[in-house]
């Protein structure tokens, strides 16, 4: 409550002075601010605004059942409070009598319960990249910010179609809540132009956001990440200019891909993205960012760019040398005619997983590159488990094509004989090469009758040889063996970042049909990254190393519940109250330094109206457009 004053004519004095309302302030059922007047004061020349401060506030006081410890000392204040309060009691302005406004437990009923605690975490990381005011910056109107915040929050929660997200939203989700976007206004299409009018500001969003992110977390990109993915797509994609058959990552030869490169900082946030047709192969997507890096890189910032071993040509490692910037990267193919540096020895290191690796510097004739030579146990283990499993599967195929010889039905021309070796050798190319097969024809059917095959002894040793070690290559003025290895070993981030990606995100497959949804559906999953990574590097600080999905299951214990019931007045009474956070989440909750509940206390009140007409909803049932007569809605925390 607040007085209100409005300058009338004072019949007593005769002059203009200001007359005096109390008034109280309220939302109605379509969330709108209203007021209405309490008690008509009249006009008070001998208050003075600090009294009739003091006057609100002890009314608001006896309102909240309080009772103050110290008398009031302006015997004004005093006698004016009096009398106001007992107007308001005789007049029935307010209930101060408990008993007539408890609800009859028989009559209450729980609905709408809606998760809230991952949309919640989604809605305050938003606001941390002040996503909302740098899109209004670009003109976007309010509403248009609002469903934008709806749709990156709604795909790092719940990633799936535009369909799929509205009915979500409908039937799951208190994300409008959170947002202040009408659920009621969502559909696919409103999903698909948003997403479209998000991936038209792409560079810009991806400058904002990496600017952003090195100030909060105080970044300086010192070392970048750059690789590239693939995902495919579920159709014909006829008519596409991105979708090509490639090398799928997936294994989906049947499916035609699309090539996601990114480039990433040490902490996991990316710094530039591109997305390129199915076939490009991994060598050539490199000049695309190292053009748009150093675009943004001051000439004294230059960065260390690390790479894997399918993008470090020769031709792509002097590109970046030319451009200023360094680089560390494994080599294409294993060295030969290299010799140990004396001076260094071998240096033995014990990483993370309690494994030891050894390392030693190599010199090579003709290079001014540092080379290092990493011997890993582990890795010869991991290697040795996948050569013995895919002989195992090759010599599999060779028995098929050596048994279907000698059938009656099998296949014996030698032509197809030959091409089944071929699709076995294709298909496990690490281990085919290792073999010596022999096929034995009769030259005048021009059938094969017998195959033969052996592994060779020399080109498998000579594989054995290599299986436990691999070599790194810098331009850098390395100090030791040890520094090194620790940043090429940081490549492993934007691995995690694409299992992210695809896993926890669903970035695979493709169902859109259009390139322009393509490049939209990919940049929006991008999107989502940002929010996703900056939730879990503040966690990570705080030694919380949950995945994605296990935050979002997490986060989904928390719900909102709306509870309706009937007072002794005949009044309908709806409470929606967010449920309270079980340890998991309020552990996340400090991390993040998030409160523990959404809302704040909020009263609305529905005044009397008759039900007009339906409104079908998605699963095809009816529900009324306007409120029962006589509902109280009050939300609160």
């Amino acid at each position: 409550m607040y007085f209100k004053s409005s300058i009338r004519k004072n019949p007593e004095t005769g002059e203009l002075d200001g007359y005096y309302r109390l008034v109280e302030s309220y939302r109605n059922a379509y969330d709108r601010v209203c007021h209405r007047t309490m008690l008509n004061v009249g006009f008070l020349p001998e208050v003075s605004p600090e009294q009739l401060n003091k006057t609100r506030k002890h009314i608001m006081e006896r309102l909240g059942g309080q009772q103050t410890l110290f008398k009031e000392q302006d015997s004004i204040v005093e006698k004016l409070t009096i009398e106001l309060w007992n107007r308001l009691i005789t007049e029935k302005k307010v209930d101060i009598e408990k008993s007539h406004r408890m609800i009859d437990t028989d009559t209450m009923s729980h609905k709408q319960a809606r998760e809230i605690g991952a949309e919640w975490i989604g809605k305050q990381v938003w606001e941390q990249l002040k996503l909302s005011s740098f899109l209004s910056s670009l003109g976007w109107r309010e509403d248009s910010v609002q469903l934008a915040a709806t749709q990156v929050i709604s795909r790092a929660v719940y990633p799936a179609s535009e369909l799929k997200t509205s009915w979500w939203i409908e039937d799951n989700s208190a994300i409008c809540d959170l947002t202040d976007y009408n659920p009621e206004s969502i559909n696919k299409d409103k999903l698909y132009r948003s997403a479209l009018k998000l991936y038209s500001i792409k560079d810009e969003l991806e400058e904002h956001l990496s600017k952003r992110t090195n100030e909060l977390f105080n970044l300086d990109d010192k070392i970048i990440l750059y690789d590239l993915t693939n995902t495919y797509f579920e159709g014909r994609k006829v008519d596409s200019k991105i979708a090509a058959f490639g090398k799928s990552k997936e294994k989906r030869k049947d499916a035609k891909l699309v090539v996601l490169a990114m480039v990433i900082n040490l902490e996991g946030f990316i710094k530039y993205t591109a997305i390129h047709e199915g076939n490009m192969t991994d060598s050539n997507t490199l000049k695309q960012m190292i053009t748009k890096l150093h675009k943004h890189t001051l000439p004294s910032h230059k960065p260390t760019v690390v790479l894997d071993a399918g993008i470090a040509t020769e031709e792509n490692l002097k590109m970046i040398k030319e451009q200023g910037y360094h680089y560390v990267c494994v080599t294409r193919t294993k060295l030969k005619d290299f010799e140990h540096a004396k001076e260094n020895g071998q240096v033995v290191h014990t990483t993370k997983s309690k494994q030891e690796i050894k390392l030693q510097a190599v010199t090579l004739s003709e290079q001014t590159d540092y080379f290092l030579e990493v011997n890993s146990p582990a890795k010869a283990l991991k290697e040795q488990s996948m050569k013995t499993s895919f002989e195992k599967r090759f010599e599999e195929e060779l028995e098929k094509v050596a048994i279907a010889v000698t059938k009656k039905s099998g296949v014996k021309r030698i032509d197809k004989v030959y091409e089944r070796i071929g699709r076995a050798k294709e298909k496990y190319p690490s281990v085919g090469r290792l073999y010596d097969i022999e096929v034995i024809e009769d030259k005048q059917k021009r059938i094969a009758t017998e195959i033969h095959w052996e592994k060779n002894r020399n080109r498998d040793e000579q594989k054995q040889s290599t299986i436990d070690h691999y070599f790194l290559r810098t331009d850098l003025d390395v100090k030791d063996e040890k520094s090194l290895w620790d940043i090429y070993n940081t490549i492993r981030e934007i691995e995690s970042s694409f299992r992210c990606l695809k896993t926890d995100l669903d970035l695979r497959p493709i169902y859109h049909q259009k390139d322009d949804s393509t490049m939209a559906h990919l940049h929006l999953g991008i999107l989502a990254y940002w929010l996703v990574n900056t939730v879990r590097h503040q966690l990570k600080a705080k030694n919380i190393k949950h995945s994605w999905s296990e935050i979002v299951r997490i986060g989904n214990t928390q719900k909102i519940v709306e509870t309706i019931g009937q007072n002794t007045y005949n009044k309908y009474i709806q409470i929606k109250r967010c449920t309270d956070p079980n340890e998991g989440l309020k552990k996340i909750y400090d991390a993040l330094c998030i409160k523990h509940y959404p809302y704040t206390k909020r009263k609305s009140v529905v005044h009397k109206s008759e039900a007009k007409k339906m409104k079908p909803t998605v699963n095809g049932e009816f529900r009324l457009i306007d409120a029962q007569v006589g509902l109280i809605f009050v939300n609160f925390a």
